[in-house]
């Protein structure tokens, strides 16, 4: 059973990557993608896809070792911010955007579209 809000590895989270770019795919198109991108092996694919197939991020479809993505990488996004601020910023959005908004310069035009997404807010 797949959950809306999940942990992925850096490892499990370039198999998924892969799926989201390209959608349902044979396990071994995976290895092929993964091969080419980041030179991993079948058998460190298959591991980190059945790894992901235990965690419900990915459906194994049969025949032919199919996966089918469970959860969208906006979940992810969304599980994994709201964990960083739980744990770098005691749960509180004001404070990681402060902090985020301190470190960083943005275009003008980068401005422009956060005030508007901050004036979708109100």
């Amino acid at each position: 059973m797949s959950e809306k809000g999940m942990k992925l590895f850096d490892s499990e989270r370039k198999v998924m990557e892969v799926l989201w770019e390209y959608g349902d795919m044979r396990a071994s198109g995976i290895v092929k993608v993964l091969k080419e991108r980041i030179g991993w092996n079948r058998n460190t694919t298959y591991t980190v896809v059945k790894k992901c197939v235990e965690k419900g991020a990915i459906k194994r479809i049969e025949p032919h070792f199919v996966c089918q993505a469970l959860v969208s990488k906006e979940d992810i996004q969304e599980y994994e911010t709201k964990e960083l601020v739980n744990r770098m910023f005691d749960g509180s959005k004001e404070k990681f955007f402060a902090a985020f908004l301190d470190k960083e310069e943005f275009s003008d035009s980068e401005i422009t579209h956060l005030k508007e997404l901050v004036q979708k807010l109100k």
